[in-house]
């Protein structure tokens, strides 16, 4: 019964996943669009994407802890409604050319997508222990959706309505609502809250946090966000920059996030089979592919191919480093310890999307990419160093 239970809630979770990615990749897709045409300039053209990590990095703690004393459910609820505010102020801001009012929109629907990052978690906790990287790869698959309807929806609802892109975000509202509606369905079995309520007493935040896997876990989920976050809020306005199409940049948004998220189907087998500092590091090697793939200029195959394979390494850095994550703490522990890794994680993506316009007026996009080298080698060293200080964790 529990199994069967566990299953149908890691569903409902990929559901939920699955719109939320939708409304995220339509925000990413003409987020930076919108920003320059009522900017004008490049340099904040990236404000309403910044102000959407910058809402994900302070509602995370709050999030966390609330959903702490009031249940999943709860929180869940609370952040898709915070969603569909967002998307009509967002919308509001459109109608008043005004990128203040956007910026404001966009914040929400961050805040939306602080809840949402822990529905990874959820299937986590719900799921036992050999069907735990598989239910947090299943749930980011939900991803794919996002990947075939999230750029179209965008692009669809840029000539909508007058202005250009108000028709975009009031879509994204409605997506939102509809959330709200899936996630009624959400439950954690009573099997799961029998078992936490005989854990351990909570270690000290501090104790936690200083774990070396914890930091290596950290390290990775910052850098495969903080990178994939630069890269994919730049992309539409570089090569808008280097006259391709809307519809252009939208495929290769689409084929990006499809990257992100076709791998889920299999990653979790992957970790099970050659553990999860393997994966990590094969996902390092393909975001150096990418780095090097967008030297090879500006033509449509070179974004495509560089994408794809930013795509992909965020899919192994990510996944990797939310599994090595669960292994740090305990139930009691889960609060905290799961907060402050997405909270990192998404200031670094507040400062990489904000500084994306900028780097790419001042840089351009190879050498933008090119600098984050140094970064991924960091990484990739932390990597190695857990390898031989620990037991490889499967």
């Amino acid at each position: 019964m529990f199994t069967k239970t566990m299953h149908q809630q890691v569903f409902l979770l990929a559901s939920a996943q699955a719109l939320f990615q939708i409304v995220y990749v339509a925000v990413m897709t003409i987020g930076a669009l919108a920003g320059a045409a009522i900017s004008g300039s490049a340099r904040w053209a990236t404000l309403p994407i910044a102000s959407m990590f910058l809402g994900t990095a302070v509602m995370m703690f709050p999030a966390s802890l609330w959903m702490a004393k009031v249940g999943r459910r709860a929180g869940f609820l609370l952040g898709a409604v915070l969603g569909t505010v967002g998307g009509l102020i967002a919308s509001l801001g459109i109608a008043q050319n005004s990128l203040t009012i956007l910026g404001a929109g966009t914040f929400l629907i961050g805040c939306y997508q602080a809840f949402a990052q822990f529905y990874r978690f959820a299937a986590s906790e719900i799921a036992d222990s050999t069907f735990r990287p598989r239910a947090i790869s299943l749930v980011l698959a939900g991803g794919v959706a996002a990947a075939l309807i999230g750029p179209a929806l965008a692009q669809l609802g840029g000539p909508l309505m007058h202005p250009q892109y108000l028709g975009s975000f009031l879509i994204i509202a409605m997506l939102c609502l509809v959330s709200i509606g899936v996630l009624q369905g959400f439950h954690v079995p009573p099997v799961y809250a029998a078992v936490t309520d005989k854990d351990t007493p909570a270690r000290p935040w501090l104790a936690i946090v200083t774990q070396p896997t914890y930091l290596v876990a950290l390290f990775g989920g910052a850098t495969s966000y903080g990178i994939m976050i630069l890269a994919m809020t730049a992309t539409p306005l570089a090569m808008l920059l280097h006259s391709h199409e809307l519809g252009t940049a939208a495929a290769v948004i689409q084929l990006h996030v499809l990257a992100m998220f076709l791998p889920s189907f299999f990653t979790g087998s992957l970790i099970s089979q050659f553990g999860v500092l393997r994966v990590m590091l094969m996902g390092a090697l393909l975001f150096v592919g990418h780095i090097l793939l967008t030297l090879t200029g500006t033509s449509l195959l070179s974004f495509m191919s560089s994408l794809i394979s930013l795509g992909i390494g965020w899919n192994f850095m990510y996944i990797g480093g939310t599994t090595l994550l669960t292994s740090t703490y305990s139930p009691l522990e889960k609060s905290r310890a799961q907060a402050t890794n997405d909270m990192v994680i998404f200031i670094v993506g507040v400062l990489c999307s904000f500084s994306a316009g900028w780097l790419l007026e001042v840089i351009g996009w190879s050498l933008m990419n090119l600098i984050l080298l140094p970064w991924l080698a960091l990484s990739v060293l932390s990597l190695f160093w857990l390898q031989r200080r620990t037991t490889p964790i499967k």
